[in-house]
């Protein structure tokens, strides 16, 4: 099989166990192959949790879940010097923590205070952890998914816009449709009664999907074709960002604080993957305006202006991409 049938394979088994929520599994997907980290946000009872790990389940990886409490020390998460003694001999040797897998799941991460979300930093953008000054590097298939509620605000601790940055796309899950809904009670009601029923004759069950597999479709993602205009769209997007005005009144009051260089670079990642897993060879301004809002969602800040307006994000992203002209 070719790499890309093999990440097709892996969306359709997520498929399997996450109903409605397709864009999320495109994302996820859009995530490792990038090689960035990915900030998912939504609701309790979302699955958010559960497509992380259907993820992790289909891959011949390393899975690992961090639980953030306000209790949490950094090195809960990093791993410490032990000091051991036998034989005659005594010497502090590394413990390694959670954050050494190749797919850690951060679960509901803003309720740990900032020293410990500082503790990923280091991880998320340098794939490294210094610890008693040494350095520790992580495998190279390594991808923090970040999850947290964006609804309650009592005991928890905001990211702050460093950290937020290093998140390649901020992923937003909704409510599904009625229909999907159906078939989610369905699901669950089919996997309790599995669980419960008699051991059935044994059968083969689908090999795990190789990390070689990523490996290769990054390797042929490198080769994605982007024209000079479709490089300067993006960083068009990007800049108006930082300079709303000179598009709209509008925009200039809502837009408090523009997004980053990475930004730009994230944009190229993201679209690059995008026309990948569409079966192109060249990105065109469909793949960048279908992650744009991931992209830009976490990396504009808003002005009180637009809050009060009842705008989010997600409206400024689309009245910028109405008025940034195409290549």
């Amino acid at each position: 099989m070719t790499a890309h049938d093999q990440i097709f394979d892996l969306k359709a088994r997520m498929g399997q166990s996450i109903i409605g929520q397709t864009d999320v599994i495109d994302r996820l997907i859009i995530g490792l192959l990038a090689n960035g980290n990915l900030l998912v946000e939504g609701l309790p009872g979302l699955a958010k949790t559960r497509a992380i790990k259907a993820m992790a389940k289909n891959l011949d990886a390393r899975f690992s879940r961090i639980q953030f409490t306000p209790d949490l020390l950094p090195s809960d998460v990093t791993g410490t010097e032990v000091y051991l003694q036998g034989a005659g001999k005594a010497e502090f040797r590394f413990d390694p923590g959670p954050i050494f897998a190749n797919i850690v799941l951060a679960d509901e991460i803003n309720r740990a205070p900032a020293k410990v979300q500082a503790a990923l930093l280091e991880a998320m953008e340098e794939r490294q952890v210094t610890v008693a000054g040494t350095t520790h590097k992580m495998e190279p298939l390594f991808i923090v998914m970040a999850t947290q509620n964006p609804i309650e605000q009592e005991g928890t601790y905001p990211l702050p816009e460093a950290q937020m940055d290093r998140f390649l796309m901020h992923v937003n899950i909704t409510y599904p449709p009625v229909e999907d809904e159906v078939d989610v009670i369905r699901l669950v009601r089919g996997e309790e009664q599995a669980a419960h029923a008699p051991a059935p004759d044994a059968k083969e069950t689908p090999k795990e999907i190789a990390q070689q597999a990523v490996f290769d479709a990054r390797a042929e993602i490198g080769q994605i074709h982007v024209s000079d205009a479709m490089d300067r769209y993006m960083a068009d997007l990007v800049y108006a960002t930082r300079t709303p005005a000179r598009l709209s009144e509008d925009l200039g009051n809502w837009i408090e604080v523009g997004a980053s260089p990475r930004a730009s670079l994230a944009l190229d990642k993201c679209s690059r993957t995008h026309a990948w897993m569409a079966g192109r060879d060249y990105v065109d301004p469909q793949d960048v305006r279908a992650i744009a809002h991931d992209v830009f969602r976490h990396r504009i800040a808003l002005s009180y202006e637009a809050q009060g307006d009842g705008k989010v994000t997600d409206d400024i992203t689309d009245e910028i991409i109405k008025l940034v002209a195409l290549p």
